[in-house]
């Protein structure tokens, strides 16, 4: 069986590194972007099944991206995550997370 794969596009690379831990304890390949164009380049290499996008990062608004990743990757599971004003949705095709995440909230997410 293939493992499941793990993107995350977030510039606050020690949240990166604590995101790939989990998922990596949970015997999931994780790629790392701190770029929203390195991370959109990833996507397209990678065809991960799970997609966690930062909305502020150096390059543009992750946000913004959205649309197309649900379009063009509509398996995949698609978090959204920020620290900053966070809208809340009752949205089945994706997820917003509100930083700080806690462990506790990603087990009960990725159980």
């Amino acid at each position: 069986m293939d493992k499941k794969k793990v993107l995350i596009i977030d510039d606050e690379q020690d949240f990166g590194i604590l995101l790939k831990g989990f998922f990596v304890r949970k015997n999931y390949d994780v790629y790392l972007s701190y770029t929203l164009s390195d991370g959109m380049q990833m996507l397209e290499s990678v065809e991960p099944d799970f997609i966690f996008l930062d909305n502020n990062l150096p390059d543009g608004l992750g946000w913004s991206k959205t649309e197309y990743i649900l379009e063009k990757h509509p398996n995949a599971q698609l978090n959204l995550i920020s620290a900053y004003y966070v809208p809340k949705t009752t949205a089945s095709i994706f997820r917003i997370l509100e930083k700080p995440i806690s462990i506790s909230e990603l087990d009960k997410l990725f159980a």
